[in-house]
């Protein structure tokens, strides 16, 4: 009883350090933003009063779920496109490369971008897909398009193109450090047994991939659904998201207003992962 208890003291001891860090810079941060959610704002001052009006005037607000509608459009398209190439660049790494050099090498020029600042991969784009970029240029050139393209840049397709490009590497690694850990006799066991090239990858790469996938798709909903300098920078701020519905409610010194959209968002974005681990036990695979 006495080796159980010290065994149980010394566990807390060990973990004590991480406790303090996460309550300290992580659940206390967020029990203040919960409790600064349903304070009032008047024109001079923020009164600590309790109130649901901002919570009423988010959910009564048609622009709040033209947002919302936004944000999930963003990020149901990024992960549709960061898992496909995600999922093809993580294959060909771990099944069609044989030296580990290589596949060691391959893997860190995928890391490249991450060299650099968002802010500076984010804008590198500009030049490239402005009216007068090299993108424009070269379609002109090539007798594909009689004027300039105008959607290149500041749209929707140009905020998706940044997020695929700063999030797809979020994608790449768990699924890649997944099919790295299956077994290779389970692929020769497949063919052995008939199976095609498709069939052994959905019947048996695929499945055993699934931890891999549900991570890198937790990274990028997440990443997608908070942020905002993206959605400002690339769309010219002619569109928005529930990131920049809080940036803006801070640059107007409405605190309360901007919690409570931050309290909707973090709830949004647990549920959501709630539903993915209902998909696969990623505690148990990994």
């Amino acid at each position: 009883m006495n080796g159980v208890s010290r065994a149980t003291v010394t566990g807390w001891l060990l973990a004590s350090p991480l406790v303090v860090v996460l309550a300290g810079f992580l659940v206390l941060p967020i029990i203040t933003i919960v409790v600064v959610s349903f304070w009032q704002t008047t024109e001079f001052a923020i009164v600590p009063a309790f109130s649901f009006e901002n919570y009423e005037f988010l959910f009564g607000s048609a622009v709040t779920w033209k947002v919302f509608a936004a944000t999930f459009r963003y990020a149901v398209i990024t992960w549709a496109l960061t898992l496909s190439i995600g999922f093809t660049v993580a294959y060909y790494l771990a099944f069609h490369i044989r030296s580990q050099n290589v596949q060691i090498a391959l893997f860190l020029l995928c890391t490249i971008p991450f060299w650099t600042s968002n802010i500076i991969r984010m804008i590198s784009w500009i030049p490239f897909l402005g009216r007068n970029g090299l993108a424009n240029q070269t379609l002109l050139d090539w007798g594909m398009i009689d004027e300039p393209v105008e959607w290149l840049l500041y749209s929707d397709f140009s905020v998706i193109l940044a997020f695929v490009h700063l999030y797809t590497l979020f994608m790449v690694v768990p699924i890649f450090n997944t099919m790295m850990r299956i077994d290779r006799k389970l692929l020769e066991a497949a063919r052995d047994g008939g199976a095609s090239g498709f069939q052994t990858l959905v019947h048996v790469i695929l499945p055993l991939t699934k931890p891999g996938i549900m991570i890198g798709t937790i990274f990028v909903l997440t990443l997608v659904m908070g942020d905002f300098i993206t959605v400002r920078f690339m769309s010219g701020s002619q569109s928005a998201n529930v990131g920049r519905l809080i940036s803006n409610d801070i640059g107007l010194l409405q605190y309360p207003s901007a919690s409570a959209t931050a309290v909707v968002l973090l709830c949004t974005v647990l549920i959501m992962i709630a539903i993915l681990l209902r998909f696969v036990n990623i505690r148990k695979e990994l």
